[in-house]
């Protein structure tokens, strides 16, 4: 007899009741919501990022600590959803900024230009790995990395929107 046979049907009956719960509430923990003033508002799965170029940055935490962080450039997420970049951005549109969102509502703010190649060598990024593998729940599915700054204040854990506003 194969011990693991009893366990086999208790696991695939937990693994649909995942699938129910997730169907039922329309809640992915690996979406991300691009909204405000964009063309397309959008969710993104994980499937949807994937057809991005990855970047990565090495960075040292807190705790002392370097760490190896990969995703996808800010700037070519946010042109998924149509957000004003590149020779667009000029006049009115310099007064929008991205608002990034994490779960437990922390928020922080980015001028476009910020993220605009256009206008800076830096690449902000959406990060979704550390040192090859997924972030830790306390993290991610993805978290905004800021190369060059002091402070991570602005490097938001467990982000679930990208807005993009007017300044006016």
């Amino acid at each position: 007899m194969n011990p693991f046979r009893p366990a086999f049907p208790l696991c695939l009956l937990l693994g649909l009741a995942t699938l129910s719960l997730r169907a039922q509430t329309g809640t992915d923990p690996a979406t991300l919501r691009l909204e405000g003033e964009v063309t397309k508002p959008m969710t993104l799965g994980k499937g949807d990022l994937f057809k991005l170029k990855r970047t990565e940055h090495r960075a040292k935490e807190a705790d002392g600590k370097q760490y190896t962080y990969s995703g996808y450039a800010l700037a070519d997420v946010l042109q998924l959803a149509g957000v004003t970049l590149g020779s667009q951005l000029k006049g009115d549109n310099l007064a929008k900024y991205l608002l990034v969102q994490a779960s437990d509502g922390y928020e922080a703010v980015f001028a476009l230009p910020e993220l605009d190649p256009a206008f800076t060598d830096r690449v902000l990024f959406l990060a979704d790995q550390r040192d090859g593998q997924p972030l830790p729940d306390s993290e991610g599915p993805y978290r905004i990395v800021v190369p060059g700054e002091k402070r991570h204040a602005r490097w938001v854990r467990q982000v679930v929107t990208l807005k993009v506003l007017f300044a006016k």
